[in-house]
């Protein structure tokens, strides 16, 4: 059985600017539907993707994005306390921002690859399996 995926926050706006790598996105999505086996995000990075849209104006309101957005085959991961302890550690650890620790601490648990294109998953390669959006992310 394939590994399920997480979408970070750095794929999901790729996808929604259209920037490079979103392809590998937008197929992964289309892969989700077609198989019923929706795509993984934990709920901070859902947030981050919001407030980043709000204030690049991408979206009028956070209801809208947020319809919008659930429409897509996304599986939001809810936080619990042990996910908050989770990624606390991480971010402990690691350099990285704590939306990050949230998605890595996120596909640790569900056990899914994570889609990004974000240099600072780099240092984790060795804790958590990572498909780049480019060769070059």
């Amino acid at each position: 059985m394939k590994k399920l995926q997480l979408l970070d926050a750095h794929a999901a706006l790729c996808y929604l600017r259209l920037e490079k790598g979103y392809e590998l996105v937008k197929n992964a999505l289309k892969k989700a539907e077609k198989t019923e086996t929706p795509i993984l995000m934990c709920e901070i990075n859902i947030g981050e993707v919001c407030y980043i849209a709000l204030r690049a104006g991408l979206t009028p309101n956070v209801e809208d994005f947020l319809n919008l957005f659930l429409s897509l085959p996304i599986h939001p991961i809810t936080v619990n306390f042990e996910l908050i302890k989770e990624a606390a550690k991480i971010k402990a650890i690691y350099p990285l921002s704590y939306a990050d620790a949230f998605a890595i601490a996120t596909a640790i648990r569900e056990d899914a690859t994570i889609i990004t294109g974000d240099p600072e998953f780099r240092q984790v390669e060795n804790v958590v399996s990572i498909e780049w959006l480019s060769p070059l992310s």
